[in-house]
Parts: structure tokens; sequence; C-alpha cells
């Protein structure tokens, strides 16, 4: 049996593949800086997803090699071609998605880390000849940090550091002015089924601009974030700020440093905020908040997902496979305005 190639105590050169999404970008980001300051001297890479890599944009100590999924074949040969000829100490390959292994193929490395068995799915484990620590039911961040510690990192406390221009905080300002304390919505998901009814939103909304709050709704430019935007305006009885479409991730980053609170489902945006030291609400239905939700924000997370995975299953929860999804259209409907109210009181006082 050949032997596994073992990693340096001091490795000089790392490269990170960890394509999407948005809040597992955020997440990995606490994993990579967490590294950095234990292997300050070491060179970063990192593969990233084209949309990803606006974002993490000037990363301090990261190389950033985008990765565009939507040209195919070709997305593949154009990342090869740029790693074409470097040999890296260790592959962290932070991602099951199958296209993250068929892109490690092009890179590579003495050691290729990846999950534990058990998580190694969509046959990753094929493409590495090592594996992280098993982990009982960890939260993604939690999972990311498992390959922190494979390389002797022992300070996993997440502390984030994503650079942001002085155009889009002078943006941010003009926005949300230092006297004008600002609730931000992020309504809209990637997915329909994981929104909020926009007459509750709008109810929310009400609510806070009564309080004396501000209130910007903000999304990406797609039509279905213009449209529950647009939904949420016209139930609205109180003025609303729609800046929909109008920002990038950057500028919308700044926003969320700015505001008081962001309210949220399972998005992004959500993640994004915490990176910036944000309180968030945020409101889950179909997957585990304690996985997927955002991280630390257990408090004012508002939650149905137990009821609707219990009731399709016939199961407690703690007789199921972790991070197993609840499925169905209607569940985001189990949350009610006054528990949102109550979070969001709550992520205020804080």
């Amino acid at each position: 049996m050949p032997q596994l190639p073992t990693l340096p105590e001091s490795p000089r050169n790392i490269v990170v593949l960890r394509l999407s999404a948005i809040g597992d970008v955020c997440h990995a980001v606490a994993a990579v800086q967490a590294i950095q300051r234990r292997h300050p001297d070491a060179e970063l890479t990192w593969v990233v997803g084209k949309v990803e890599a606006s974002l993490l944009a000037g990363l301090p100590g990261v190389e950033l090699v985008p990765f565009d999924k939507s040209k195919g074949l070709q997305g593949y040969r154009d990342l090869w071609q740029r790693l074409r000829g470097r040999q890296f100490d260790v592959l962290l390959h932070m991602q099951v998605a199958l296209r993250a292994s068929v892109a490690s193929l092009g890179i590579r490395a003495k050691v290729k880390l990846g999950f534990d068995k058990s998580r190694a799915k969509e046959g990753q484990w094929l493409f590495t000849n090592q594996r992280i620590a098993a982990q009982h039911e960890p939260h993604v961040l939690e999972g990311f940090m498992g390959f922190a510690r494979y390389l002797g990192v022992t300070d996993t406390q997440p502390r984030w550091q994503i650079p942001v221009s002085e155009d889009d905080q002078a943006f941010a300002l003009t926005q949300i002015p230092d006297d004008r304390p600002t609730a931000i919505i992020c309504a809209s998901a990637s997915k329909a089924e994981r929104n909020w009814l926009p007459e509750r939103y709008a109810e929310v909304a009400d609510q806070l601009v009564t309080q004396g709050y501000q209130v910007l709704l903000c999304g990406g430019p797609a039509q279905h974030e213009h449209a529950l935007a647009r939904a949420i305006e016209a139930q609205a009885r109180q003025p609303l700020v729609n800046l929909v479409g109008q920002t990038s991730l950057k500028s919308l980053l700044a926003l969320l440093r700015r505001a008081k609170v962001v309210l949220a489902p399972d998005t992004g945006p959500a993640h994004m905020a915490v990176t910036q030291g944000t309180p968030v609400v945020a409101l889950m239905a179909h997957s585990n908040p304690g996985r997927t939700g955002p991280y630390g924000q257990g408090d004012t997370t508002v939650s149905c997902y137990q009821q609707h995975v219990e009731n399709q299953q016939g199961k407690p929860l703690s007789q199921l496979r972790w991070g197993i999804r609840a499925k169905g259209p209607e569940l985001m409907a189990g949350i009610d305005t006054a528990s949102v109210m109550a979070a969001i009181n709550r992520a205020l006082s804080q």
C-alpha cells in the first residue's frame, strides 16, 4: 500500500478550493484568516466562484483565482491554464460538489485534503488523499475550521477582515447617516420557497418605521428580487427605501456594516452581515439553523424547521440525519410576525 503524503509543519503555499455560495464563502473566510494567523509566511491562493470573488476582492494576503462555471468546460480549461506549472504543499478541498472536484484535477498539490468520510459526498474522497477529523453535528463554519485545525490552528474563534473601498463606505454613509438608525431587509433567497410572505415583511417594516428606524430593502438585480421588493412596498403603509439591484456585493457589505439589524431568510446577505458584526434576524424553515444559520445568531433566529421536519419524517429531530432538509413551498408561512418582531427587539437590545 503506497504511503500517504504528509503535510510540512510550515507549508509554504496553500491553495483553497471553495467556489460558492456567498454564505459558505463567508464562513470559509473565517477559516482562511485563522490559517493566515497561524502560518503568516505561507502564500495563500483561493480558487473561488466569479461572483464570490467580487466580494472577496482585496482580501489581505490572498491571491484570488476566479472560476466561471457559466463557461462550462472552457471554465475548467481557463482555471487549469492559469495554475499550470504551479505546485502547492496542500490543497484545502472545501466543497463536495462534483464540479469542485473536477476543478481540483488541474491543481497540483502534495496533500489534497477533503472532508471526513461521512461528509465527503459526491465522490469527493476519490479526489483527495487526506481527510479532516470527523465532527459531531457541526455548523458549516465549524466544518471549514476542521481544515484549519489540520494545519495546526488552535485559535478557531472566527474573525473577519473583508476590505471595503472608501467609495463603498461613502455610498453607505449617504444611505445610512450616523444619525439615522436603520434596519435592512434582504427579503429574497435564491429559492422562492425560502422567502417569507411579503405582507409579513411589510408589517414588520411598518413597525420598525413607527419605532423610528429607516428601513432599507436590499438585494440583487434578479427580477424575482425586484418583484418581491415591489410586493413588500405595495403592502407597507410606511415609506421604505428600495435599493434592490442598486448595490454591488461590496457596497451591500458596507451598508450591512452600518445597519442596526438585518432581517433575512436563508440567504447570503445574512452571513455577510455576521462578518460585519451586525445582529441578524434569520428566518428559516427548510434547513437546520444549527448547521447553516447565521453563525452565533441562534438567539435571534426564528425557525419553524424542527416542527416541519419532524412532521415530515415522523421522528424527533435528535433521531434524524444532521442537516436533513424539510420540503415544501409553504413552510415559511409557519413563521409569524410577532415572533419576528420579538427577535428584532432582542437583537436591537444587544
